[in-house]
């Protein structure tokens, strides 16, 4: 048996789709389901998933009924940069919605990763994250109250975090950040209009002052089709 035979047909079809890709135009029409199992002389669910993959890629996006071509996805360096400063290099506009701007008070968890007590009062900051008006990222920024409370009356949530912080004499030294894969919560996924099924990339970051003062703890949940991650190695 050759290689192509013992692909699963829906991955052979998922090349053809792709061919077909390559000759359209960010935002043009994907061919129908019912088009494409006629043209490949298969059943729709096997174009179903073929399409189903392309859409987890990015390569394709839903569009109110109908399926496009979608735009390349967000390359996002992994630095100690700001979120906006990511996006304008990429040539995309930033964006935020402010989903929770609170005091909340420190589980056993903040209080390790921000180095207070536990019940002590912590600021945090839910925003989703917009490219080009697009929802692509849910953010959760939890710092000391003690240190940055203020910023409950002056911050506009809608502005770069990290430009704020360095404004009012805050220095960033190192960040320790952990990627990961997860599913979206049902809430997660309504705020990033996606779905419960689709991959996401979860970040797990602690940031430090050149003293090693902690700065804030950042959950960052993205949307796996949307956005990808760069990063330099050197030994």
């Amino acid at each position: 048996m050759s290689v192509a035979e013992s692909e699963p047909k829906y991955y052979r079809v998922r090349t053809e789709i792709e061919t077909i890709l390559d000759g359209l135009e960010e935002g043009d029409a994907v061919p129908s389901e019912r088009e494409l199992a006629a043209r490949f002389t298969v059943a729709r669910e096997t174009v179903r998933q073929a399409l189903r993959d392309l859409l987890v890629e990015g390569r394709i996006e839903r569009r109110g009924r109908g399926t496009v071509v979608s735009s390349p996805k967000l390359v996002q360096p992994l630095s100690l940069r700001s979120y906006t400063e990511g996006a304008v290099s990429a040539g995309r506009v930033p964006g935020r919605r402010v989903v929770t701007f609170e005091r909340i008070l420190a589980d056993d968890g903040l209080s390790a990763e921000l180095g207070i007590d536990v019940g002590d009062s912590v600021v945090h900051l839910e925003r989703v994250l917009l490219a080009d008006g697009e929802k692509i990222g849910l953010e959760s920024t939890y710092m000391p109250d003690s240190r940055f409370g203020e910023m409950l009356d002056t911050f506009d949530g809608t502005t770069s975090l990290y430009a704020a912080i360095r404004s009012i004499g805050v220095v960033f030294g190192s960040a320790t950040e952990r990627i990961e894969t997860v599913l979206a919560s049902p809430r997660e996924a309504t705020l990033m209009e996606s779905t419960t099924s689709m991959p996401m990339l979860l970040l797990h970051r602690t940031s430090v002052d050149p003293d090693g003062i902690p700065i804030e703890r950042v959950r960052s949940l993205y949307r796996g089709d949307r956005i990808a991650f760069l990063t330099t190695l050197r030994e």
